[in-house]
């Protein structure tokens, strides 16, 4: 265990402390501001104050873990060995930034709360963060903090066993629309029907007769694929569907069909399944609710994880439903053109809410890399070596990779060719040293 010493324990601290200590490097961490203990403590130990108190390893705070609200903070970003850090420290301290607070920082998504422009959906943009600003969006910085934070710990303590943690994969597939042809509907068939051809979609409105007929599979119905897939490695994938009405932003099969919901099903007998949540849920939370008792009814199983349509977040509204719903884990996080790591880390982490002031329930498992962002690599060896230089990075410090495919991307389309055998590579990257 290690003990850490400091003048006030504040909720911020013991959240940080946590993550970086304990889910990262495995230690379980414990906390004082009593001299007398923390001296008489035998095993690991560091003060987190403004002065050491003799010559234990600390590290000097800075003063957002001990204050509350948001403040105007003064963030210099500067080169540490082959990452950066920000929030310097002093010559009397064992490291020379206080990765705690910039962790914080980084983990809670304070710069969200802060004014910022938005695109067209709402969302918060990669380009608006400070990772982005100053180059380190492709790096999980907090997780590699943590380990310069290992090596003072073992130069002082030889003798002690640090936990070993294994880097794992959890594939996402998301499904915003089951099938592209079929069990739409009559009105939308006939619509999708009538629009091909005023529009001289003659190859659509082809593929479109062949589907309804029975002589073709529906482009988009790739779950058998992707099942064989997961008979055939140890992670599960979990799957979101999207079961909101039809909306101009979500545009699915009817949940009310047979065939919609025994594909749901299916998929549960092999993998997770979770709630995408449709777009309009996000500002109502009766449909969340709605949408959560309808999936749970049709898995027969506590929802457990969720993904927002368009990968959008208000924070902390967005969050703060989750947990009133009791949904344990979110997949939302990300960036939807690029990727990379938006709250700086490879390990899931808890939601901290910057207004109340507490940690949540509710984990968080950003994603770092979902198919769109690496469409704009245009050949697949391109393609290939950005995600083979992103799983690297996450094996570095032994993280969990989360990306995000969609039932499309494994179709026959012409710009997801490659795209399988990209997916395969991300599977096979478990079994590889």
């Amino acid at each position: 265990m290690l003990l850490i010493y400091t003048h006030k324990i504040t909720p911020r601290l013991t959240y940080v402390f946590k993550h970086i200590c304990t889910r990262i490097l495995g230690i379980p961490v414990k906390f004082t501001t009593i001299i007398e203990e923390f001296i008489a403590h035998d095993s690991l130990k560091m003060s987190y104050a403004k002065q050491p108190l003799s010559n234990e390893i600390f590290v000097r705070s800075h003063e957002l873990l001990f204050s509350q609200g948001l403040d105007d903070l003064d963030i210099q970003v500067h080169d540490w060995g082959p990452t950066k850090c920000f929030f310097s420290t002093n010559d009397k301290s064992s490291l020379p930034y206080d990765i705690f607070a910039a962790s914080f920082y980084l983990l809670s998504r304070y710069e969200e709360y802060l004014p910022h422009v938005k695109d067209e959906y709402g969302r918060f943009l990669a380009a608006e963060s400070l990772a982005f600003k100053h180059d380190f969006l492709n790096q999980p910085v907090i997780d590699i903090w943590a380990y310069k934070f290992k090596m003072v710990l073992e130069s002082q303590y030889a003798d002690f066993k640090f936990p070993e943690k294994q880097y794992s994969v959890q594939p996402v597939i998301d499904v915003p629309m089951a099938y592209y042809y079929k069990h739409k509907g009559l009105l939308r068939t006939i619509g999708g029907t009538l629009n091909d051809i005023f529009r001289l979609k003659l190859k659509s409105f082809y593929n479109r007769f062949l589907v309804q007929s029975g002589f073709k599979r529906d482009p988009y119905d790739t779950f058998k694929w992707i099942i064989s897939k997961q008979k055939h490695t140890k992670n599960k994938f979990i799957f979101f569907f999207l079961i909101g009405d039809y909306s101009t932003f979500d545009k699915n099969i009817n949940v009310n069909k047979k065939r919609f919901v025994s594909l749901i099903k299916s998929v549960a007998d092999y993998s997770k399944v979770g709630l995408k949540a449709s777009y309009f849920s996000l500002e109502d939370k009766h449909i969340l609710k709605k949408e959560k008792v309808k999936m749970e009814s049709i898995i027969n199983y506590e929802l457990e994880a969720s993904r927002h349509s368009f990968s959008k977040l208000n924070l902390p509204e967005s969050y703060r439903n989750l947990v009133e719903f009791e949904i344990k884990k979110d997949y939302t996080m990300g960036y939807i053109n690029n990727i990379g790591f938006r709250a700086g880390t490879c390990t899931p982490f808890q939601f901290y809410d910057l207004d109340y002031e507490v940690q949540t329930p509710l984990q968080i498992n950003t994603f770092h890399c979902i198919d769109y962002a690496l469409l704009k690599h245009v050949s697949l060896l391109d393609k290939k070596e950005e995600l083979l230089r992103l799983i690297k990075r996450v094996k570095e410090v032994n993280g969990t990779f989360t990306p995000i495919f969609h039932n499309y991307t494994f179709s026959d389309e012409e710009r997801w060719n490659g795209f399988r055998e990209l997916f395969t590579i991300i599977l096979d990257s478990v079994d590889e040293n």
